[in-house]
């Protein structure tokens, strides 16, 4: 993965760790709950797969919208 990357230009930052993120968030997004997310990622503790839960770092049109300037 790390060569398919370096390839595309995107920052090193990406790895197999940013994928999961991905698709453990969007599972929970859709209705998926944290003990079949860990269950699919193989984890033994929900902990872990909390760690992969990005969802509290998307931020919403509506969001942006309420700051006054």
């Amino acid at each position: 993965i790390h060569r398919k990357i370096k390839k595309t230009g995107l920052p090193k930052e990406i790895g197999c760790h940013s994928f999961r993120g991905t698709g453990i968030t969007n599972f929970l997004q859709h209705g998926g709950d944290i003990e079949t997310a860990a269950r699919i990622a193989g984890h033994a503790s929900t902990r872990t797969t909390q760690l992969y839960d990005r969802r509290h770092d998307i931020v919403n049109q509506g969001e942006i919208e309420r700051i006054r300037f």
